[in-house]
C-alpha cells in the first residue's frame, strides 16, 4: 500500500495510523482519519467558545448564570410541592343562615365559626393560609397582615369600643368613621352616573312586593322594630346568579368598579331597604380593610346613619362612604307616606390597603375554600 503524506503537520498522526493498521488490520483507515479530523474540529470549537466567553461582559454572563440557577431551583421547588388541604374559611360570615341573634344580626353559634368564636384557633387558621400564600407567591409586602394575624386577639380585645371589627383587624390603617368622595373617586363617580339605571332596576324589583309574602331573592333581616330587607347581587364574596339576572345592568356595573371587593368574604353588593319606623341595632362590621359605599336611591326625610357617634344623612344620587368596623346604626323615623329608604350598597377596598395586601387577603379569606 502506498501512503500519500497529508502535510508536515499530519506526519505524527499518519505514522500512528500506519502503526495501528499494522497491529489491527481489520480497523478502517478511513474511519481513523475522519476521527482525527473530528478531534481537531472539536478542539477548534472549544477554543472558539472560550474566546467568545472572554469577549463577553463578565457581569452579564454571571447575571444570566444566576438567573438560570434560580429558575431551575424554582421549578424544582414548585414541582415537588404536593397539593395540600386548605383550612375552610367560608364560615367567617355565615350569620345569614344560622340561629341566634346578637346586635340585630343572626349568628351561627357553631364552634368552628370564626365570627362567633374569637380564639387562637382562628389565628392559627389565618396564619396557615398566609403561609400557604407566601409559599406560592411571596412574603414581600405581607408585614401588616403578618402582624395583624399574629396579634389578632390583642387587637380585637384592646380596641376602643367605638371601633371593634368582629373578624379581622389590619393594623396601621388610617381610621375615620366617614371617608371623603375622593377616597375612591373613580368608583364613586361611576356609581353616581349610573344612579338612574340602578333606580329603575330596583323599582322593577319592588313592584313584586305584596303585604303577605317576601318576594324571591329578598332577605329579611332582624331588627328591634320595623322591617329591613336586602337584595344581594354579591353576598360575602359569592355572586347570587338568580338575583343578578334580575338586575343585569347593575351587575355589569360592578365589573367596572376598580376597587369593588368581589373575591373574599368581606365583599358584598346589595339593595338595602328600610321601611318607616325601622331601627337597626348598633353593631360592628367584620373588618377595617373595606369602605362601605351607600348610593342613595330613595332618601325621604327622617332617615339617618350614625357611625362612630357621628350622624349623616343620605342624598339621592350621591354616595356616602363609611368604615363599618366602627359602631354604627341606621334608622327611618319617617311616616308611611314617606315610603322606604333605599340605598345600593357595595363594599370597596380601603384606599390604604396596598395591591399586594389585597391579593393576599383575597387568598386568605376566599369564599368556599
Amino acid at each position: 500500500m502506498v501512503w500519500v503524506p497529508l502535510g508536515p503537520q499530519r506526519t505524527d498522526c499518519l505514522t500512528l495510523l500506519h502503526t495501528l493498521h499494522n497491529n489491527s488490520p481489520k480497523m478502517s483507515l478511513e474511519w481513523l482519519v475522519a476521527w482525527s479530523w473530528s478531534l481537531d474540529g472539536l478542539r477548534d470549537c472549544i477554543a472558539t467558545g472560550i474566546q467568545s466567553v472572554r469577549d463577553c461582559d463578565t457581569t452579564a454572563v454571571v447575571t444570566v448564570a444566576c438567573l438560570l440557577v434560580l429558575f431551575v431551583w424554582y421549578c424544582y421547588h414548585v414541582g415537588r410541592e404536593q397539593p395540600r388541604t386548605y383550612v375552610s374559611v367560608n364560615s367567617l360570615m355565615q350569620g345569614t343562615d344560622a340561629n341566634g341573634l346578637q346586635n340585630g344580626y343572626v349568628y351561627c353559634q357553631a364552634p368552628e365559626c370564626v365570627r362567633c368564636t374569637h380564639n387562637e384557633g382562628l389565628n392559627q387558621k389565618l396564619y396557615h393560609n398566609l403561609q400557604e400564600y407566601a409559599k406560592r407567591y411571596s412574603w414581600s409586602g405581607m408585614g401588616r397582615i403578618h402582624k395583624g394575624i399574629r396579634e389578632q386577639g390583642r387587637y380585637l380585645n384592646s380596641r376602643p369600643s367605638i371601633q371593634k371589627p368582629e373578624v379581622f383587624f389590619l393594623p396601621d390603617l388610617p381610621t375615620t368613621p366617614y371617608f371623603s368622595r375622593d377616597a375612591q373617586k373613580h368608583d364613586v363617580e361611576l356609581l353616581e352616573r349610573n344612579f338612574q339605571t340602578i333606580l329603575c332596576e330596583f323599582e322593577t324589583l319592588y313592584k313584586a312586593f305584596s303585604n303577605c309574602s317576601l318576594p324571591q331573592g329578598w332577605k329579611m333581616n332582624s331588627t328591634p322594630s320595623g322591617e329591613w330587607v336586602t337584595f344581594y347581587l354579591v353576598n360575602q364574596g359569592v355572586c347570587v346568579p338568580r338575583n343578578c339576572r334580575k338586575c343585569p345592568r347593575t351587575y355589569r356595573l360592578l365589573g367596572s368598579l376598580r376597587t369593588c371587593i368581589g373575591n373574599n368574604v368581606f365583599g358584598n353588593a346589595c339593595i338595602s331597604v328600610l321601611s318607616p319606623g325601622t331601627v337597626i341595632t348598633e353593631h360592628y362590621g367584620p373588618t377595617n380593610i373595606r369602605i362601605r359605599c351607600h348610593l342613595g336611591l330613595k332618601t325621604p326625610s327622617g332617615c339617618e346613619l350614625v357611625v362612630g357617634g357621628e350622624p349623616q344623612c343620605w342624598a339621592e344620587g350621591r354616595c356616602l362612604l363609611f368604615d363599618d368596623s366602627f359602631l354604627h346604626t341606621a334608622f327611618h323615623e319617617g311616616s308611611a307616606e314617606d315610603g322606604p329608604r333605599v340605598v345600593f350598597m357595595v363594599d370597596l377596598w380601603h384606599p390604604n390597603v396596598a395591591a399586594a395586601e389585597r391579593q393576599a387577603l383575597d387568598f386568605i379569606f376566599a369564599p368556599g375554600r
